[in-house]
């Protein structure tokens, strides 16, 4: 015969049961958690020089281990991935080459995560920074600052003149397109050290007085990402420390950034392996995805 005490704790156990399984029925299923990824941006996103490169676009020179892939990969994210070498802020709402869409088309108002570098291009920056301060340098022999003194402020002129209205618009344009997403905006890595390596030159032939002109336009260019970025709503994801002692001088293993001669990349002057994995594990850290 059950004693009344006891007889209270069965009841009250059976009740606890009933309540939790129907509890457990009547919950609602969960939603589902996979982020809509879109990645947009330039070569510096896609991961340009990369191997294997996505063969579905070899216009774009796209790689599949460039770092929106990383962050798929770790998210589980439902990635669409239209970066693209060579881009430049007005290729995000026209089409760059025949056949490649506008890249704001591969955003929508279900798309919950976008990122992207952009504006390196704008205004020929880097191209026309590297190249030309390389060729001054090998006929300068090193010494003395020719690109500098060539050019002065002509470039961070065009950034801000150019560059910074560019990002407003194309980051606004994102915005429109995908009003709900997350916009994360990645600065570009350190390509030169601090102050000069003559140890360097033959990797990277920039004159000892051009080398902290060039990162002072990097840092000028990161900046005016940064703002733009602010301005819109997006987040800035910055490399200006995470990046610092990874630039195209270091040893490979170490380097981020691949020299113009002598590298491992099939495209000089951009993100090894590394560097593309080391960009993701950065932004999934500032977004706080795991």
């Amino acid at each position: 015969m059950i004693r009344p005490a006891l007889r209270r704790v069965v009841a009250a156990a059976s009740a606890l049961a009933g309540a939790l399984a129907l509890g457990l029925t009547a919950a609602p299923a969960q939603a589902s958690t996979t982020l809509d990824y879109a990645a947009l941006g330039d070569s510096y996103s896609a991961g340009s020089g990369v191997l294997p490169v996505d063969a579905s676009n070899l216009l774009c020179m796209r790689s599949t281990v460039n770092y929106p892939h990383v962050i798929a990969a770790a998210t589980g994210a439902r990635l669409t991935d239209v970066t693209c070498g060579g881009a430049q802020t007005k290729d995000f709402t026209q089409s760059q080459y025949p056949g490649v869409a506008p890249q704001v088309d591969a955003v929508n108002a279900d798309t919950d995560l976008v990122t992207l570098t952009i504006g390196g291009n704008d205004n020929s920056t880097f191209l026309n920074a590297i190249v030309d301060c390389g060729t001054a340098g090998v006929l300068g022999a090193g010494q003395g600052s020719p690109c500098k003194d060539k050019y002065g402020s002509s470039f961070d002129d065009a950034i801000d003149a150019n560059t910074y209205p560019a990002l407003k618009s194309a980051l606004l344009a994102v915005k429109a397109k995908a009003p709900g997403a997350r916009v994360a905006v990645l600065g570009y890595p350190w390509i030169v050290p601090a102050t000069a390596d003559p140890s360097c030159f033959l990797k990277l032939p920039i004159a000892s007085g051009d080398v902290p002109y060039l990162r002072a336009l990097q840092a000028h260019l990161n900046s005016v990402v940064q703002r733009a970025a602010t301005e819109t709503g997006a987040t800035f994801v910055d490399f200006s420390q995470a990046s610092d002692g990874h630039d195209a001088c270091q040893a490979a293993g170490t380097r981020w950034i691949e020299p113009l001669l002598f590298g491992t990349n099939v495209v000089p002057v951009h993100p090894n392996a590394l560097g593309e994995q080391r960009m993701a594990e950065r932004t999934m850290s500032v977004l706080g995805l795991r």
